[in-house]
């Protein structure tokens, strides 16, 4: 061991890559740009240099949530509702770190359509949805807010929303500016939006990255080490957005590149992933509780038993960022 050792020194390797900690992360959606600050870490060693094997897993069927509750990977990247919903329903995870620091996401229409020119006018419209309960809670409120009445026909169409709006078929429905907004803006459609907090809708930061209690317990190191790389992966994409692009398209599989770098471009000129000196990754502790009520008060977040949960008066418990401070 002792001679293994000396030869790696005499290598000029560091002596973390001798014996590096496996890390499993689940995804909440395919590789994207959300995700950019691992991949970054990963390939630009920041984990290794950590002593720690990261492995992003393919998204899958299981949502991140489920597998972070069950124990079958080490840590999770869920979105806001996704970590809400189980924690709430008494998921053994704490928030560790929030990627966006500002809602992302919007209500999109055809900006040739006369008739939408406010919420108000979506009453009685066509909605293309996407399946979850918080979209009924947000529309819900846009509308009402806005002095009209929360009535409109839903059609599921996940991800073919967006072709069914820009054919017309579909009056309005949500997407992430960052995302599906650059990519309706490289295919030249004409869209308007409207953004949630201008009627009702409290801001929100979304792309959680979470591990079950227990791991924060018993491996304080371990979490330290993967949080620390990682905030360190988002800092470097954050200020060199087209190499980190590049890392991107490398690793994924990405039919227009430029989407790519038009979303990286949109997070960091947006001022997404930092608030002024607030670093990456920090949790506002207004927002992650202003939007935890709105859910319980809007009868999205249920038990196990599909019962609406009642506010639970705090949830400053279910995030923990003491892994900054070390």
């Amino acid at each position: 061991m002792i001679r293994t050792l000396l030869l790696a020194a005499g290598l000029g390797l560091p002596l973390t890559a001798m014996a590096e900690t496996p890390v499993t992360v689940a995804l909440d959606w395919t590789l994207n740009t959300n995700h950019i600050g691992m991949v970054v870490a990963r390939d630009k060693g920041f984990y290794a240099e950590a002593g720690l094997d990261v492995d992003l897993l393919p998204y899958s069927d299981t949502s991140s949530a489920a597998l972070l509750a069950a124990g079958a990977t080490d840590f999770g990247y869920l979105t806001s509702l996704g970590f809400m919903s189980a924690k709430a329903a008494g998921a053994d995870m704490v928030a560790l770190w929030a990627t966006m620091q500002h809602e992302t996401g919007r209500l999109v229409y055809n900006a040739q359509n006369s008739a939408i020119t406010r919420p108000a006018d979506l009453s009685g419209k066509i909605y293309a949805g996407f399946g979850s309960a918080w979209e009924a809670a947000l529309i819900g409120t846009m509308i009402r807010t806005d002095g009209g009445d929360p009535a409109w026909d839903t059609v599921t169409l996940g991800t073919g929303a967006y072709e069914a709006l820009a054919a017309g078929r579909v009056d309005f429905t949500l997407e992430v500016a960052t995302w599906e907004g650059v990519n309706s803006a490289l295919l030249g459609r004409k869209q308007a939006s409207f953004a949630y907090a201008d009627y009702g809708v409290p801001d929100q930061q979304n792309g959680y990255i979470a591990a079950r209690a227990e791991t924060l317990a018993d491996k304080p190191e371990l979490v330290s080490a993967f949080m620390t790389a990682t905030q360190k992966g988002y800092a470097w994409a954050e200020a060199h957005p087209d190499e980190a692009a590049e890392m991107m398209i490398r690793d994924g599989d990405f039919p227009n590149p430029e989407l790519v770098h038009g979303s990286l471009r949109a997070i960091v000129e947006g001022g997404f992933l930092t608030d002024g000196t607030t670093p990456v990754g920090r949790i506002d502790p207004d927002l992650f509780a202003g939007m935890a009520r709105f859910l319980f008060d809007s009868g999205v977040l249920k038990g196990a038993d599909g019962a609406v949960l009642d506010w639970p008066g705090d949830v400053s418990g279910w995030y923990d960022q003491g892994w900054m401070a070390r």
